[in-house]
C-alpha cells in the first residue's frame, strides 16, 4: 500500500471512528454478554452463586449489585468479559478456595456446608462441564436464532447454483464448464445455492474438486482446480480459490461491452447488431480493455432479451445472461428457517476449520488471521452496507466466537472441558499446581496470538 493510500485509509477511519469503533464495540459487547450469560444462567440453574458479571476487564467503571449478591458491571478494557463464580480465586476458574475472604481480601474462615453448596468447584463434574460449555453453546444458538429471524421476516437470499457465464481462461473454462450448467454437487456434497459453490471453492484454494452438473437434463461429472488468488479487502490480504463462473443474479450493461466474439463494438448500437443474431448461441463478450482477462462466455436467452432490439427501452440496455428469471429471496416458516439457519451455521464453522487447517499445513498464510483492527474494519463496513448485512455479520462472528472458545487451550472454555474430560477418565481432578501452570501457558499463548494478529493487521495496512 502506497503512502498516499495509507493516509487515505487512516483518514477514512478517523472520519468514521464512531462508525468503525462504535460498531465493533457494540457487536463485541453483545456477543460477550450473550456468551457470559450462557455461563451465568446455567450456573444459576445448577445452584452456583455468582460473585460478578463483567463486560470488560480491569477496573470497574460502573455497576449495580442485584438481590442475589451478583455485581453486574462494566469494566475499563471492553475487549471481553467474565463471570466470576463463588469459590473461585479468579474469573478464569484456574483455582478455588474453601475460605471466605474479608473486605481486605484475606481468608477469614472456612466455608460452611451451606456456602459450599453454592460454590462452583464443589459441583458435580457434569454440572461444571455444562456451565463451561453453555458459553460457546449459546453463541451457536444465538447465531441460529438471528439467522432464522432473518430468514422468516426478511427472507434467505438464494441464488440458484447455475453458471450464467464462464470467465474465459478461468479454471471453469479450462475444465469444460459451459453457460447454464447447473452445479448439483461438489465432491459428493449436495449444492443447493450459488453461495454453496462460492464457499466450497473459496476455501479449497487450488485443490482439485469434483463437480456434478446438469447440462441439458443430463448429469456430467468432471474435475476442476480453482485458481489460487490473493485479494485485498479493506486493505487486508486474503487468499481464495476462484473458479470463474458468474451467478445468474447478474446482467451485463451494453455500454460496458467492448467486443463480441472478438469483433470490436464501439457503441451500444454495434453491440446490439452483434448480439441480436447470436441470442441463444454461445458467444464471447469482452467487458474490459484486456482481451486476455476480461472476456465472458455467455449464452443469452432470447425470451429474456426480447427488449434488446429496442434502444429506447431501459430493459434494452442490458444483456440478461441467465436462462431464467426468478425471485432470489425465500421466506421460510419457523421450522424451515431454523433448519436453514442451522445448516448455514454448520457450513460457516466447517469453512473456518478448513481455513485454519490450511494455515497449519502451510497451504494458507497465517497472516490472514485478523485481530481487533481487521474485525473493527469489517464490522464498520457491514454497518455501512445496512442492517441485514450487520445482523448476518453478528451471527457469523458469534459462530466463530463459540468455535474459538471450544479450542482445547487453557484459559478458554475448551481448555476447561479438556481438564474435565481428563478428570472424568482418571476419577479425580488435575492438581491445582498443574492447572495453574497450564493456564499461565495458555495466557502466554493467547496474548502472543493477539499481538501477532494485531501487528499483522498494522503491517498489512502500512506495507
Amino acid at each position: 500500500m502506497h503512502s498516499s493510500s495509507i493516509f487515505d485509509y487512516f483518514q477514512l477511519i478517523a472520519e468514521n471512528i464512531w462508525l468503525y469503533g462504535g460498531t465493533f464495540l457494540l457487536v463485541l459487547g453483545i456477543l460477550v454478554f450473550v456468551h457470559e450469560w450462557g455461563h451465568y444462567i446455567v450456573a444459576r440453574l445448577c445452584g452456583v452463586k455468582i460473585d460478578s458479571f463483567s463486560i470488560g476487564f480491569g477496573k470497574e467503571l460502573f455497576g449495580v449489585t442485584d438481590k442475589h449478591g451478583t455485581r453486574w458491571k462494566f469494566s475499563l478494557v471492553p475487549l471481553g468479559g467474565y463471570v466470576k463464580m463463588f469459590g473461585d480465586v479468579d474469573p478464569a476458574s484456574a483455582a478455588h478456595s474453601d475460605k471466605v475472604v474479608d473486605e481486605a481480601g484475606a481468608p477469614s474462615r472456612s466455608l460452611t456446608h451451606e456456602e459450599r453448596k453454592g460454590a462452583f468447584f464443589a459441583k458435580p463434574l457434569w454440572q461444571r462441564a455444562a456451565i463451561v460449555f453453555a458459553g460457546p453453546g449459546i453463541n451457536y444458538l444465538f447465531a441460529i436464532f438471528l439467522l432464522a429471524g432473518l430468514y422468516m421476516f426478511y427472507g434467505q437470499p438464494v441464488t440458484p447454483p447455475v453458471a450464467a457465464a464462464v470467465v474465459d481462461g478461468s479454471a471453469a473454462a479450462e475444465s469444460g464448464f459451459q453457460p447454464h450448467d447447473e452445479i448439483i454437487a461438489i465432491d459428493g456434497k449436495t449444492v443447493r445455492r450459488f453461495e454453496d459453490i462460492r464457499r466450497e471453492v473459496t476455501v479449497a484454494l487450488d485443490t482439485p474438486l469434483e463437480f456434478t452438473v446438469l447440462r441439458n437434463g443430463q448429469e456430467v461429472v468432471f474435475s476442476a482446480t480453482p485458481h489460487k488468488q490473493e485479494e485485498e479487502y479493506l486493505g487486508f490480504k486474503q487468499t481464495r480459490g476462484v473458479l470463474g463462473i458468474i451467478g445468474p443474479a447478474n446482467a451485463l450493461s451494453l455500454s460496458a461491452i467492448q467486443a463480441v466474439d472478438g469483433q470490436p463494438t464501439p457503441d451500444e448500437g454495434a453491440v446490439r447488431d452483434a448480439l441480436l443474431p447470436r441470442l441463444g448461441a454461445i458467444v464471447s463478450v469482452q467487458m474490459g480493455p484486456d482481451p486476455a482477462k476480461d472476456v465472458l462466455i455467455v449464452r443469452a436467452d432470447p425470451d429474456l432479451n426480447a427488449a434488446l432490439s429496442d434502444p429506447d427501452s431501459p430493459d434494452g440496455k442490458v444483456l440478461n445472461i441467465a436462462n431464467f428469471d426468478e425471485d432470489y429471496v425465500i421466506r421460510h416458516n419457523v421450522t424451515g428457517a431454523l433448519g436453514a439457519a442451522a445448516t448455514e451455521s454448520w457450513d460457516v464453522q466447517v469453512s473456518t476449520l478448513d481455513a485454519l487447517g490450511q494455515m497449519f499445513t502451510g497451504t494458507r498464510s497465517p497472516t490472514e488471521l485478523g485481530g481487533i483492527i481487521r474485525i473493527g474494519a469489517i464490522a464498520g463496513d457491514m454497518a455501512q452496507a445496512g442492517l441485514i448485512a450487520l445482523i448476518t455479520f453478528i451471527a457469523f462472528f458469534s459462530i466463530n466466537l463459540g468455535l474459538i472458545n471450544l479450542f482445547p487451550v487453557p484459559m478458554l472454555d475448551g481448555g476447561h472441558l479438556l481438564f474435565y474430560a481428563i478428570e472424568g477418565i482418571k476419577g479425580s481432578p488435575i492438581s491445582e499446581p498443574v492447572q495453574e501452570y497450564a493456564f499461565r501457558l495458555g495466557l502466554v499463548f493467547l496474548v502472543g496470538l493477539m499481538l501477532f494478529t494485531n501487528l499483522n493487521d498494522i503491517v498489512q495496512l502500512v506495507m
